[in-house]
């Protein structure tokens, strides 16, 4: 069996990462050439859908970001009527 030779032009690509924030698939960070690009799985993490990244976990610390900024300003919102409804 022939095995390849380990250079840069027939290296194999990093793999496709799954970026989870605790029990949430926030998206996938996909390689290409000078780091990896974003794509979201879940709204919450849509703003950041396309950006590239140098790296997986800097991808990653953007979506742990994101849904912090998201919850906290929800939580914030909710002991003042945020976000509910009031019966007229």
């Amino acid at each position: 069996m022939a095995q390849r030779a380990r250079n840069r032009l027939h290296a194999e690509p990093p793999p496709t990462r799954i970026i989870e924030v605790g029990e949430i698939a926030a998206g996938i960070a996909v390689p290409e050439p000078g780091g990896v690009r974003f794509f979201s799985s879940a709204r919450a993490f849509d703003d950041l859908d396309g950006t590239v990244f140098r790296s997986t976990e800097q991808a990653a610390r953007a979506a742990r970001e994101r849904f912090r900024a998201r919850t906290t300003r929800t939580a914030a919102g909710l002991g003042q009527g945020g976000g509910r409804l009031a019966a007229v």
